[in-house]
């Protein structure tokens, strides 16, 4: 049984330490043992799993921008607490931000502001906000 066999059970009965041995074949540069099938799935999860967390708190740092501005009837109670939300998500989402990241949010930009905007649908009461990210 060769190594990149032996990596792919590995891979299948524990991804912790396939993950370990992984990582030692790339920093002594043994591409050849690597298992790529699995550690190409691995990056590509890797990347939806970043590009779900970033687009999902820019959604929230969205949202609650529009509770702001737009919500009347809940303001006075809840501004404060809409403001340290923002500035949570802020402060999580550039920890999380790289080029790549950055750019994908600004291309999916309108579909996180309508996604937001769904969201804010439901609210009683609430001002008609715009339609589009302005």
């Amino acid at each position: 049984m060769t190594i990149t066999t032996n990596l792919k059970l590995l891979y299948e009965n524990d991804d912790n330490l396939w993950l370990e041995e992984t990582i030692e074949l790339l920093k002594k540069r043994q591409f050849n043992q690597l298992d790529l099938e699995n550690l190409i799935e691995e990056l590509i999860n890797l990347w939806k799993r970043d590009v779900a967390k970033v687009k999902g708190l820019l959604r929230q740092i969205i949202i609650h921008i529009l509770l702001l501005q737009y919500w009347q009837v809940e303001y006075e109670r809840n501004y404060r607490h809409w403001i340290g939300e923002i500035k949570t998500f802020r402060y999580d989402l550039n920890n999380h931000l790289t080029t790549n990241l950055i750019n994908k949010l600004q291309e999916d930009l309108e579909n996180i502001y309508q996604s937001a905007v769904d969201f804010m649908k439901i609210k009683p009461d609430l001002i008609i906000f715009l339609e589009k990210c302005p």
